[in-house]
Order: C-alpha cells, then structure tokens, then sequence
C-alpha cells in the first residue's frame, strides 16, 4: 500500500466521484452513530453493523488512498512517540478555585461584585466538577488539530495522539457555526466501574492498581504509545472556552449550549440560577 494521502491531497483528485462520495457519506454515518453511541448513550444501529460500515470505509481508503482528516479510522494506529513536544497555550488553562462552606461562596459574589464595580445580579451557570484530568482541544476550521495538557498553565504537553483514541471526541466540529478557530477545555475521567475493571486486570497482569479514576486518566493520557489509552475506556465533558476567533459567545451558558449543538459532551446537570442564593440550594442537593 502507497503513502497515505489525506483531504488535502492532490492525490484525490484521481479517485471515482462515486467513492469519493461514498467514503464521505461513510464518514459522516459514522460520526453520527459515534456520538449517538459514546455521547448520548443512545445508539441506532446494533455494534454489528457499525462494525460493517468501518470495515466498509477502511476498504475504501486503502484501496484509493483517501483519507479524510475526520475519518474514524484514523482515532488508533498511530505509532509510539519517543517523547511529548512542549505546547504554548494561547490563553492561559489555569486551575479553579475551591469553596468549602455556603458562606464562602457568598463571599465569591462579593468580590465578583466588587471587581466589577456593580450591585447588579448575577446570573450564574452551575454544573458538577469533575476529578479527572484536564484537558484542551484546538480546532481550526472546524477539524482537531491539536490536544494539550494543561501543564503549568501555560505550556503544557501535545498528547493528540491519545486524545484521539476517545470516541466522544468530535474530530471536526458539525452542524454549527464554526469559529475560525477555536480551543475548547475539558475533562478527560473514567466511570468507577471502568476504573474497577482496569485495576483488576493489572493486579492480574502483576502491574500495581492505580489509586484513583484521576490518576488513572492522567496515567493512560501520558502514555507514549496511544494503543494503551485506545484499550481503556474513557470519557470527556466540555465546560471551558479558551482561545476563539471568527466567533463570540455572550454568556458562559450560550457557549454550553453551542457545545451540545456541536456535538461536544458536556457535564450532567448544568443549570441556570439567578443569583447566589440558588447556586448554594443547587449544592446542598
């Protein structure tokens, strides 16, 4: 088999229009049951014929070397790196903050109110935190190109590899409006039964148990080779906005929402409360 050409290939334009039109078709099926699957936990069609339709378009790529950058077959494959390459954030990914007692979180508003200068209300977004590991997805137009530690803040690790490995992340963003370019935060964890499983079959293996999902997740998304992280199950949940151009969102809740219509897993049970008092009822829940 000859070198493998990608979208942007000259190449592709000697395949038949009739498989160029079926490799896309395929990958845009594919796609869709992806995220019904992985996403919304909510499949149309049995593993079975999924199965059929993969080995349908991986025939077609390899028999007239056309790859589309967002093709489900190019998530595991790619061979081991010998080290990861330093990546600069655009905008700093920095960590949040913590608040232990309701009164706490009253005294948040109030230096929220006191930077802005204003005794106005304030609408707030509240949705679950999750202990996983975090981290950044860079589109631009609309295709993945890049998946990102958070590091110190502002450089972290290039592990696109392994990120690409996880079916619930979009390799090109549908459907939307799509930014210029766009870096999306995120969380990378695994379910207790998934973590459970995982730790007895390296006690079985003689390797030692992770101690916790996080350190697990953190474990697998720092393996050189990107065949470990496609053998564990994990998942991610979107809930933060880095760099952007070509596109702006006026509220932290207009940009959940667009995340949901691009197809982006977000954190369960997201609400909106209109001032400190509800944000607190929604923690005591």
């Amino acid at each position: 088999m000859g070198k493998q050409s990608s979208l942007f290939d000259n190449s592709s334009q000697n395949i038949p229009e009739k498989a160029k039109r079926e490799i896309e078709r395929l990958v845009k099926d594919l796609t869709h049951h992806c995220y019904l699957y992985h996403v919304l936990d909510s499949p149309e069609i049995p593993d079975a014929e999924y199965d059929k339709l993969y080995r349908r378009l991986k025939e077609l790529e390899e028999e007239f070397n056309y790859i589309l950058p967002d093709s489900p077959t190019q998530r595991v494959g790619a061979p081991p790196l010998e080290k990861f390459i330093k990546v600069k954030h655009t905008e700093p990914m920095l960590s949040l903050g913590n608040a232990f007692s309701h009164d706490e979180v009253r005294e948040f508003e109030k230096r929220i109110k006191k930077f802005l200068k204003s005794d106005d209300p304030i609408t707030y977004t509240v949705e679950p935190k999750y202990d996983g590991f975090a981290i950044e997805l860079s589109y631009i137009k609309g295709i993945l190109e890049k998946a990102s530690t958070r590091g110190d803040g502002y450089v972290g690790e290039d592990v696109t590899q392994n990120i690409r490995t996880i079916n619930a992340v979009p390799l090109k963003i549908e459907g939307v409006n799509v930014p210029d370019e766009i870096d999306i935060r995120g969380e990378i964890y695994m379910n207790i039964k998934d973590f459970e499983k995982l730790n007895r079959e390296r006690k079985r293996s003689n390797e030692p148990a992770f101690a916790n999902p996080r350190n697990a997740a953190a474990g697998s998304v720092r393996q050189l080779d990107p065949s470990v992280m496609a053998k564990r199950k994990f998942h991610l949940a979107c809930y933060g906005l880095g760099a952007l151009k070509g596109k702006s969102f006026k509220s932290h809740w207009e940009f959940i929402e667009w995340l949901k219509e691009a197809q982006f897993p977000t954190p369960l049970n997201i609400e909106l409360k209109d001032n400190i008092e509800g944000v607190i009822n929604v923690i005591k829940e």
